[in-house]
């Protein structure tokens, strides 16, 4: 059942990713919308699934690292893979945790312009 409250460019919501394939991520977790707002006519968002910080992330240029705080919700530091940026159905979301800053969404948004090979 879809949410009642439309994800919009930079919050991050608990995402059912269920069922998955191969190596898709998995279960419910964390996932930031990355889309424009303006942008699609169908009942989708393009998110980037948030997994927990590790140390050799900082060499992934594709990674970036979301702090946990209170506005964005998160119970500890993550990281947004842009290589697994995905389109998702309204339906998959399943609760607001909060949102992350402007500048975090912009470089989440150039990590994924680089796993495209954007110029």
């Amino acid at each position: 059942m879809p949410t009642a409250r439309m994800p919009s460019r930079g919050e991050v919501w608990l995402v059912d990713f269920d069922p998955s394939v191969g190596a898709e991520i998995q279960k419910v977790r964390p996932a930031l919308v990355i889309s424009v707002d303006s942008v699609g006519r169908l009942p989708l968002r393009l998110i980037v699934p948030l997994t927990d910080w590790k140390p050799q992330y900082h060499g992934f240029p594709w990674f970036v690292l979301i702090p946990a705080n209170a506005d964005n919700g998160l119970s500890k530091d993550s990281g947004a893979d842009a290589f697994q940026m995905k389109s998702v159905s309204l339906a998959r979301f399943a609760r607001l945790l909060g949102e992350i800053t402007a500048g975090e969404a912009d470089d989440v948004a150039l990590a994924i312009a680089l796993c495209v090979g954007a110029p």
